[in-house]
């Protein structure tokens, strides 16, 4: 849907000569991607400190990604009247991905020379908005971030300690995870931000945004050639009810996950890794079972199932999280349960052949067995379990997985 204000021919065209003095002497396209979920208080004031903060050189276009179950729309239409520059809306009724795949969605979208992501609360000031812009042309930049952190950079805006030392935390963590990808960005968690679309268009297909900090995404995944930032001050929300939920924390730490855990080799570690916290609970099984009287044998075959399921549990929630959908869980359960337990049987033979066969000692044998039996577990969990049934990936043999096929949108 497009709602354009009066002044919109005039200010949205991109035909006009440039005024005097205006930077570079060249006119410049960018789209404002702003995502909402229900909103409505804040759409009128925040178009129109857009409009003010608007210089002549600018050919502006606002675009909101709208998944609300209020009034919002009509809000959007209804600032749209006065508003001096075209303003569009993609409403969605499935809002997958939540907030980032609104944004994504948005990206798509978006024809302009420079793209920039804000929220629609006014914590990130629109005034702003021209700068951003601006330094990433003079800089030849392709991504420019507003940070908190950067030199006069504030996060006075977050309410409590609490959420500023959340934020703090995620930082670091974040930053150390990828340290080359976001080399020179001190606020990966930003979500205010300028972008060159022709950095974005061509990863577009391969983006798969999860909850809210679509920066990181597409820091990691479209690797921009360079970077530069500009300081701003985190506002306080100007209406409505802030977003961030313990929910919205356990799915930034799924996409951290499944961003450090793109390449096999990580995804192996990360495997091992989990496999590691699996014996917890089997051992803590075997204890209550032999407490109960159970013979040793029996004990060790069901308690092993305990460690199975654990293992499953978070492999499925967090590494594989993004194709749990081309098979149901309980067959994904299955073929897993049965990897796990075959691996039992081919370890015992294979030490065997090891120390009776080839003469090697006890524990090198056993080591190289659980080497060997592991890397061949994980192997089969990705082809047997978590590999796309057939018609279902365009491109399984990149390795690119489906967009998560979870139809809930930012609660």
């Amino acid at each position: 849907m497009t709602v354009s204000g009066p002044g919109a021919e005039e200010t949205g065209g991109h035909d006009r000569a440039a005024p005097e003095g205006a930077p570079g002497d060249a006119r410049t396209s960018v789209t404002v991607i702003i995502p909402t979920f229900n909103e409505a208080g804040n759409v009128e004031e925040l178009l129109t400190r857009l409009a003010a903060a608007l210089p002549a050189h600018l050919d502006c276009e606002a675009l909101f990604v709208d998944d609300s179950t209020d009034d919002t729309p009509a809000a959007i239409e209804r600032a749209a009247l006065t508003c001096p520059f075209p303003v569009n809306v993609i409403h969605r009724e499935v809002a997958t991905g939540g907030l980032s795949g609104a944004v994504v969605e948005g990206l798509k979208a978006a024809a302009s020379e420079w793209i920039v992501v804000m929220d629609a609360d006014l914590q990130h000031p629109p005034s702003l908005m021209p700068e951003l812009v601006e330094t990433g042309r003079r800089a030849r930049a392709d991504l420019v971030v507003a940070s908190r952190y950067a030199g006069g950079g504030s996060h006075a805006g977050l309410s409590g300690r609490y959420r500023v030392a959340v934020s703090r935390a995620s930082t670091l963590a974040t930053k150390g995870l990828f340290p080359s990808a976001l080399r020179g960005i001190s606020d990966p968690m930003s979500g205010f931000f300028a972008i060159r679309r022709s950095t974005v268009h061509a990863h577009a297909d391969i983006l798969k945004p999860l909850g809210y900090k679509i920066l990181l995404e597409l820091a990691i995944r479209c690797r921009p050639r360079a970077v530069a930032e500009v300081p701003f001050s985190f506002q306080e929300r100007f209406a409505g009810e802030s977003k961030s939920t313990v929910r919205e924390g356990l799915r930034f730490l799924a996409h951290l996950v499944s961003l450090r855990t793109a390449t096999p080799v990580a995804r192996m570690v990360v495997f091992g890794l989990i496999g590691l916290t699996g014996f917890l609970p089997n051992l803590g099984a075997l204890a209550a079972l032999t407490a109960m009287g159970l013979h040793y044998l029996p004990a060790e075959i069901v308690a092993n199932q305990f460690g199975v399921l654990w293992n499953f549990l978070f492999i499925d929630l967090l590494l594989f999280r993004d194709r749990r959908g081309h098979r149901h869980w309980a067959d994904r359960l299955g073929r897993f349960a049965l990897l796990a337990n075959a691996d039992l049987v081919l370890r015992i033979p294979l030490i065997a052949l090891l120390v009776d066969g080839m003469g090697v000692a006890v524990l090198p044998a056993t080591a190289l067995a659980l080497l060997t039996t592991f890397v061949i577990r994980f192997v089969a969990t990705e082809l047997l379990v978590y590999l796309p049934l057939r018609g279902q990936a365009k491109d399984a043999g990149a390795g690119l997985a489906h967009e998560e096929r979870e139809k809930e949108g930012t609660p």
